[in-house]
């Protein structure tokens, strides 16, 4: 245990005290949670942010999505709005949130997209607006307790695994690790493509001690694809790279980047940043410093969907801007047994026959 870990440890004690006495209610059901007649499916995470939430919500809408009627409901964490709204061509980031807004602008023909803190009261609306739904992904909705979900799947990242965390403030958990116990499946993400079986077996073995005995483990990457420019006529991405991002973890993107590129700087602002023009005059100073080496600006798809906003482009014009998009990549066999999994779910729900 770090020092300053013993002055955080007691604000943590109680910060689990106040979740553990949160969740002892639902449990017993003095505290009510309420189903639906749609299956719902929750993707979550123990800890606060950065387990890739947003990249498996896409990987299982282009896996689910082609045979069903999909919906995805999430808090839309960061936006300037409040209570319900559905994506459409009128809404922005500062809408629905960054990354509503960064899957709504990407399967906008496929699925129906839209936000709302009060899930419980969202998915009636939802439901409303979209006749025929015929189930619905909920992101970062593992510790909203008033909806029942009818499947679980937990993250947690290779680096960082829930098992090795502790609770706010002395590190990132929400709650406490034996709440895993709540998932039907639990997926390690950020995998390095090394990652051996003797690792998974102990990841496995180890994350087991926390969850359901039948709760199966997956395994899953990253892979990126060929970055694209943010604006027409961008020049060519060149040899040097300045990235910028407002995630939290920006390390897996800088190791793919310095495979074939030379990053001169990393820019990194806190997670869900709302940019202002000051950031971009920043930005551009750091550019003007390395002119020499004529490099262009790199950054995420979530970022991009708020940098692409006229005041902020203007500051940045001349400047080349491209986009790193990024995926979840899955052994087959794991990826094949999951989505099984969630096809079982969705099936089983819809038609009232069980398993």
């Amino acid at each position: 245990m770090r020092f300053p870990d013993f002055l955080l440890f007691p604000f943590a004690l109680i910060y689990g005290g106040i979740t553990a006495f949160r969740n002892h209610l639902f449990d017993a059901g003095l505290k009510r949670s309420q189903a639906f007649e749609v299956p719902t499916i929750v993707v979550g995470n123990l800890a606060v942010g950065g387990t890739g939430k947003t990249p498996f919500v896409e990987f299982l809408i282009k896996h689910l999505s082609p045979g069903l009627s999909l919906g995805v409901l999430s808090r839309g964490y960061g936006r300037k709005t409040s209570g319900f709204r559905i994506a459409d061509e009128t809404v922005g980031p500062e809408d629905i949130g960054d990354e509503p807004f960064q899957v709504y602008s990407k399967f906008k023909s496929q699925v129906q997209v839209a936000v709302g803190e009060e899930r419980v009261l969202a998915i009636p609306m939802m439901l409303a607006a979209a006749n025929g739904l015929l189930a619905i992904l909920l992101d970062d909705a593992y510790q909203h307790r008033y909806l029942k979900a009818d499947g679980y799947i937990l993250l947690t990242t290779f680096e960082k695994p829930f098992y090795e965390d502790h609770l706010l403030p002395m590190g990132r958990l929400r709650e406490g690790r034996k709440n895993a116990n709540r998932a039907d499946a639990v997926v390690v993400t950020k995998c390095p493509d090394t990652i051996s079986q003797e690792e998974k077996d102990l990841m496995t073995t180890k994350i087991k001690c926390f969850t359901r005995k039948e709760t199966p483990v997956f395994f899953a990457g990253l892979t990126y694809g060929r970055p694209y420019p943010l604006q027409n006529g961008d020049r060519g991405l060149g040899k040097n790279l300045i990235l910028v991002t407002g995630i939290v973890d920006p390390k897996p993107m800088v190791d793919e980047l310095t495979k074939n590129h030379q990053v001169l700087e990393v820019i990194s602002f806190p997670d869900h940043h709302r940019y202002a023009e000051k950031d971009m005059q920043s930005i551009r100073r750091i550019c003007d410093k390395f002119r020499d080496k004529k490099p262009a600006i790199i950054t995420t798809e979530k970022d991009a969907v708020k940098l692409r906003d006229e005041r902020l482009l203007k500051i940045l014009q001349h400047l080349p801007v491209f986009i790193l998009p990024v995926a979840v990549a899955m052994d087959k066999k794991d990826a094949d047994d999951l989505l099984y999994r969630v096809h079982e779910i969705i099936k089983t729900k819809n038609t009232g026959v069980e398993k």
